[in-house]
């Protein structure tokens, strides 16, 4: 795994943790392959039913991209395997927590962004800051979906941070606790997933991504055909019959 991101299995959870805590977690090169690497042990590891993922230190989860690094390399457009991204470039069925400790800045709002819930520090902010360093946000896609438009818009457009309360306020965050309850308060979390029959764990995760899955069109397909038995109705004629009528209507459920 290497220094920088530490795996490790405590009673069902695992526990991925970026431990570069003197460069604020930053995406380094070492980080993001520690990070695939964890990823897929994660996957693999029968005995591991919730992962938690986080950062070391009291400052930051993580601080996003490591700029020197981009600067040295001429990033331009990250290869679509620039770190895991859950749902998108890696399938992971089981349930993921991100348990923030400190800023969740640009990349670091990104994962925390993909994770299924999210506990935070009560000294906690997110932020997408791109806008500040001329980066670009592919990955937000998701983002209007976990909070309202206009709340992704401010996040995306002023690159300013938000607090954990307001996170939370908004959708982002599930849970704030103090920081020095954010490791108890995660592993509880995780463990009363981890006690749940997996199979119901898994499809209900699988079922609240549907939505956010499908494209408008699907989206709306789908909701043409559970409405189709509604419109055909005999109910849908009798409620403008009643009221064109000046009755109450008479509902036959049929």
């Amino acid at each position: 795994m290497g220094d920088a991101v530490r795996y490790e299995n405590a009673g069902g959870v695992a526990w991925l943790t970026i431990d570069r805590p003197e460069r604020r977690n930053a995406l380094s090169r070492e980080v993001r392959e520690g990070l695939w690497t964890g990823v897929r042990r994660f996957n693999d590891d029968a005995d591991a039913a919730v992962l938690v993922l986080t950062g070391s230190g009291d400052r930051a989860f993580c601080a996003g991209g490591d700029l020197k690094e981009m600067a040295d390399t001429a990033l331009t457009i990250p290869p679509a395997d620039f770190l895991p991204n859950f749902g998108r470039n890696v399938d992971v069925p089981k349930p993921t927590i991100a348990a923030v400790n400190g800023v969740a800045f640009a990349g670091g709002f990104l994962l925390a962004q993909m994770c299924d819930l999210v506990v935070a520090a009560d000294t906690a902010q997110f932020a997408i800051t791109e806008a500040k360093v001329g980066r670009g946000t592919p990955w937000a896609v998701p983002l209007p979906w976990l909070v309202p438009p206009r709340v992704a818009m401010e996040l995306l457009v002023t690159g300013e941070p938000i607090s954990a309360s307001r996170a939370a306020a908004v959708g982002l965050v599930n849970r704030v606790v103090p920081l020095a309850d954010l490791h108890d308060a995660a592993a509880a979390l995780a463990a009363t997933i981890a006690a749940n029959a997996p199979l119901s764990v898994r499809a209900a995760k699988r079922t609240v991504y549907l939505g956010a899955a499908a494209s408008y069109r699907e989206l709306f397909d789908a909701a043409d055909e559970i409405w189709a038995p509604v419109y055909n109705s005999e109910d849908a004629q009798e409620g403008p019959s009643a009221f064109r009528d000046r009755r109450p209507p008479i509902w036959q459920g049929r």
